[in-house]
């Protein structure tokens, strides 16, 4: 059994993310979920999908939640969960981010929670005409 990923993003950046990692991994080793938040969601229809699609990720070892932007819609609709102990919530989901944690699936909840956010930090770095290939 295996951490279950959910992406809660604005609009479709969740999809694209996913979609992405995909493509450069040939594969998804956890099994991933997106909640994509609209402009127009209603806030009760949003949480009924929250709670079915983690009842459908939980295997048993726990949900890590990413989402794009701290203190917006999407991390404030994850924040509703956050008092469950099987649930561990990141914000500033971005594609270093997303590698990092499907590269290490054998991992548990708290230490995938880790690497989400090693892999966001480290993967924001400052490019500079000699540190980029031509």
């Amino acid at each position: 059994m295996a951490v279950g990923i959910l992406l809660i993003s604005h609009n479709q950046i969740g999809t694209e993310l996913i979609n992405t990692a995909r493509q450069m991994l040939s594969c998804c080793p956890l099994p991933t979920k997106v909640l994509s938040i609209e402009i127009n969601d209603k806030p009760d229809n949003v949480q009924v999908k929250l709670d079915q699609i983690l009842t459908e990720l939980d295997q048993g070892n726990g949900i890590l939640i990413l989402t794009d932007m701290f203190g917006s819609t999407p991390s404030n609709i994850a924040c509703v969960v956050s008092d469950r102990d099987d649930v561990r919530i990141v914000a500033g989901l971005n594609l270093p981010m997303l590698i990092r944690v499907l590269n290490y699936p054998s991992l548990d909840l708290n230490a995938l929670e880790q690497k989400a956010l090693s892999g966001g930090q480290e993967g924001v770095v400052r490019c500079h005409y000699s540190g980029c290939s031509t």
